[in-house]
């Protein structure tokens, strides 16, 4: 019997919180082989029944789900029951948990997180600002972003500003080429923003750059990835951090989510003083 399980993501939404979930979850098991199938804005029992159907045809299929209706959630279990279709709620006693300890009735609404309120505003406002602050392309407005990044070239400056601006951050991130390549406005207020200093070791950064190159068949200057010239750019930001008093980030062993979350560690300290 196969061993790759058939993993049916059903939401009654964008499907992005349960595919999240499912993701952690995958995380924990070594040696887990799936397909998954993402089925989203799923709110009708007809929608259900086909995806079952589709279901019931591998021995292996396993069901998670995110539906808020209460009757539509209680379907999708009781027919999942009958076709031996192991399904999870990812969020259900959650709610219901949450709904006892506040002493409220949760609303049960269907894309309830992404109604467009004064937090969704900010977050699109986030994006369009940090999208025009990447890679330095504009530096005149730097009191203007709760976060400023800089960064030898690949030490994920403009993945991790655009997971922050995602989060409602405005973020804009400035490559350091050599000492005097910071704008004035930085060096002459260092403390006009939350300003964090991101690094990666060296041997980490030749591999990443060697890779880049090869991807994306650019060509650069030899120095580029020489590692002696990546030794001295690397050693060249942690002496501008420490000028600076800077607050630094190791990016070398951390994911863009890891990093952004020391990110927001950071800010939020640099916030409360």
């Amino acid at each position: 019997m196969s061993n790759v399980y058939e993993i049916y993501l059903v939401s009654d939404s964008t499907g992005e919180t349960l595919d999240r979930i499912f993701l952690a979850l995958q995380a924990q098991f070594s040696n887990f082989e799936y397909k998954s199938y993402q089925y989203s804005f799923t709110r009708t029992q007809n929608q259900i029944l086909k995806i079952l159907d589709t279901g019931k045809k591998n021995k292996n299929s396993i069901i998670l789900y995110t539906i808020v209706d209460i009757k539509l959630a209680k379907f999708l279990e009781e027919k999942s029951q009958e076709k031996n279709i192991p399904c999870f709620g990812a969020l259900g006693d959650l709610i219901i948990n949450f709904s006892k300890l506040l002493n409220k009735k949760a609303s049960h609404i269907p894309s309830g997180q992404h109604v467009l309120d004064e937090e969704y505003y900010k977050r699109i406002e986030a994006i369009q600002f940090t999208m025009s602050h990447d890679d330095g392309k504009i530096v005149n407005d730097l009191e203007k972003s709760d976060i400023v990044l800089l960064g030898i070239s690949r030490t994920s400056k403009t993945p991790t500003s655009i997971y922050l601006a995602n989060r409602g951050y405005k973020t804009c991130n400035i490559p350091i080429i050599n000492k005097n390549s910071l704008p004035k406005k930085l060096t002459e207020n260092p403390r006009i923003s939350c300003v964090i200093g991101l690094i990666i070791e060296e041997a980490r950064l030749l591999d990443v750059r060697k890779n880049r190159m090869a991807s994306m068949n650019e060509e650069r200057s030899s120095s580029y990835i020489d590692y002696d010239k990546i030794k001295i750019e690397v050693e060249m930001a942690k002496n501008i951090f420490k000028k600076y008093s800077w607050p630094i980030i190791d990016v070398t062993r951390k994911s863009v989510e890891e990093t952004a979350a020391s990110v927001l560690k950071i800010y939020e300290i640099t916030k409360s003083k």
